[in-house]
């Protein structure tokens, strides 16, 4: 029902690396403007900054549906590190998201000042079941226009161990996939996969693993388009 484009990678100059957000905030403007949207594949998770600051643009502020080990709030004062830690602080201090009406699954690691972020722990998630998570999260999402970040670490190191920063008790395949399917009809705008780094896991796996959350993204925004 959809056509769907591999629009290749966005080549940057490794030796001026500040300049790479606002190459990808503008790559994505124009992804928008065309009237199509973006599932962006990474990579370091900073990547989830500067495209927001184009969804923003064109939605206003969003639900964010994050899946994740951590909850990369963790202050920037300056707001100039380009760090994948800091990404979600200075987007809920750029009014970029709206925190109250956003989620973070699967976090297992300690961040005192949650921004007022509604925060389904990877505990909640073993303990509940994936199907009530599920229904949870479309609670707080509500209808409103929501991206979708899916961090590969928000999946256990024994689903998925290829990634740069792996914490034990995370989710299992099993859990993702149902949690993932039962969101259709939230209103996704667009999303992206990352913190994938094949080299880490010869196996393969983690690439596998990445290829179908992708997958399920695609297929969450096509139900938001299909109720359009």
């Amino acid at each position: 029902e959809f056509d769907i484009i591999d629009y290749g990678d966005l080549a940057f100059d490794y030796a001026m690396v500040a300049d790479f957000p606002d190459a990808l905030t503008a790559h994505i403007k124009g992804i928008l403007q065309a009237g199509a949207a973006s599932i962006c594949l990474g990579g370091d998770h900073y990547i989830s900054f500067p495209i927001l600051k184009a969804y923003a643009e064109k939605y206003g502020p969003l639900s964010l549906l994050q899946f994740d080990a951590h909850s990369d709030t963790w202050a920037d004062d300056n707001m100039a590190r380009i760090d994948h830690g800091t990404m979600f602080y200075k987007a809920i201090k750029l009014g970029l998201i709206e925190p109250a009406r956003s989620v973070q699954v699967g976090i297992r690691t300690d961040n005192p000042d949650t921004m007022g972020m509604n925060i389904i722990d990877a505990r909640e998630v073993h303990e509940t079941g994936p199907v009530a998570v599920a229904r949870k999260i479309k609670g707080i999402l509500g209808e409103h226009q929501t991206y979708v970040t899916f961090d590969i670490d928000c999946l256990d190191p024994g689903v998925a161990p290829g990634t740069g920063t792996p914490v034990w008790g995370g989710l299992t395949s099993g859990q993702a996939a149902i949690i993932l399917r039962d969101l259709a009809g939230i209103n996704m705008v667009g999303g992206d996969v990352v913190e994938v780094s094949p080299p880490f896991d010869p196996t393969g796996a983690t690439a596998v693993a990445g290829a179908h959350v992708a997958t399920e993204l695609i297929c969450l925004w096509g139900w938001t388009r299909r109720n359009i």
